[in-house]
């Protein structure tokens, strides 16, 4: 019998995060901080929160994924252990922006306010969005895009009240000259995947996945393998990762 309590699981950055519980409330969770530790433990931290709300997989209502952008192959972790439960026990897979639910941590304190959110993306760029999260709905201002950070403050149509993220804290100076606030860290918050529980029953904050082992997350952009590939043949790689904004 299901049990209405769904699992959470963000992969999306370097502190992997799971959650289990009824929307929009998170029961237990667990998380642990390094991006190599993620494939060794990504299948205890799902089977500790199980195990201390007293279910077996197949006793969920189903499961909401962080859809990234972020770390490809973190968010490949992420999204073959939900693959693998919904397979198993057929259950439906929602996912959410991870970006969009580090800003609604932030907003747990703000309100209704413009946040942006930045990951790290490397070669000086970040992964960043720019929501307004309200009690029933999200608001995307800006969509996930591969950026600098001055060149989002230029795109975007409105200033954040502030910006978090590990992208955020790499460039505190241009964060600082964007929002006029200090960069605000992901360790000093509520992990992803409990802010993912609030998030995904929102209007605008989740996207069904009428095939679940078909799809793919938000990468950000492609893969360095899959670059080198299209490259060397000349042509693009056969179904592509997903670059929806």
């Amino acid at each position: 019998m299901k049990s209405g309590r769904w699992l959470a699981i963000d992969t999306a950055t370097d502190l992997a995060s799971v959650a289990v519980g009824f929307p929009p409330s998170a029961e237990t969770g667990s998380f642990v901080q390094g991006a190599r530790r993620h494939a060794a433990e990504i299948i205890g931290l799902v089977d500790h929160a199980l195990k201390q709300a007293g279910l077996k997989p197949r006793d969920l209502e189903g499961i909401v994924i962080g859809d990234g952008p972020g770390s490809f192959t973190g968010l490949r972790i992420g999204w073959a252990t939900a693959k693998g439960l919904a397979q198993q026990d057929g259950l439906p897979v929602c996912a959410v922006p991870s970006l969009m639910a580090a800003a609604a941590t932030v907003a747990r304190q703000l309100g209704p306010v413009p946040i942006a959110a930045c990951y790290d993306a490397l070669r000086g760029q970040v992964y960043g969005a720019l929501y307004v999260v309200r009690p029933g709905a999200v608001d995307t201002v800006l969509a996930p895009v591969v950026m600098t950070v001055a060149e989002l403050a230029r795109a975007a149509p409105v200033r954040p009240r502030v910006v978090v993220g590990d992208g955020a804290t790499r460039y505190p100076e241009d964060v600082l000259r964007w929002s006029g606030a200090a960069p605000v860290f992901l360790e000093s918050l509520i992990p992803n995947a409990t802010t993912l529980l609030s998030l995904f029953t929102r209007e605008g904050a989740a996207r069904a996945l009428d095939d679940p082992l078909g799809a793919e997350p938000v990468y950000g952009r492609p893969a360095e393998a899959q670059v080198k590939w299209e490259a060397l043949h000349g042509r693009p790689l056969r179904n592509p990762s997903s670059q929806r904004g």
